[in-house]
């Protein structure tokens, strides 16, 4: 399963938004069930960034989402997202 997550963050915060990002992704990466991690910029609008997370399944990705360090590392910055909904599983085709 993988989750896509936005966020709109101008162009003078983006430095310091970048770190924050950093160090969530480096929490999440350190869970059970982590895959891979990918953080970009979208091509048209420069003020929106995405964070793609890859979990073995829904459930690994949930529990990641609990341990202490990563509520006071990620969770703050994930608040932080475009009201949307992230988490997919795979689709054939």
């Amino acid at each position: 399963m993988f989750v896509v997550i936005r966020f709109r963050v101008g162009e003078s915060a983006q430095d310091e938004f970048a770190e924050r990002l950093r160090a969530a992704v480096e929490v999440l990466g350190k869970q059970k069930g982590f895959v891979a991690a990918r953080t970009g910029r979208n091509v048209d609008d420069p003020e929106l960034l995405a964070l793609t997370l890859e979990f073995e399944n829904v459930g690994s990705y949930r529990r990641a989402l609990s341990p202490y360090d990563v509520k006071l590392t990620a969770v703050p910055l994930l608040s932080q997202a475009i009201d949307e909904p992230t988490a997919y599983e795979d689709f054939p085709g």
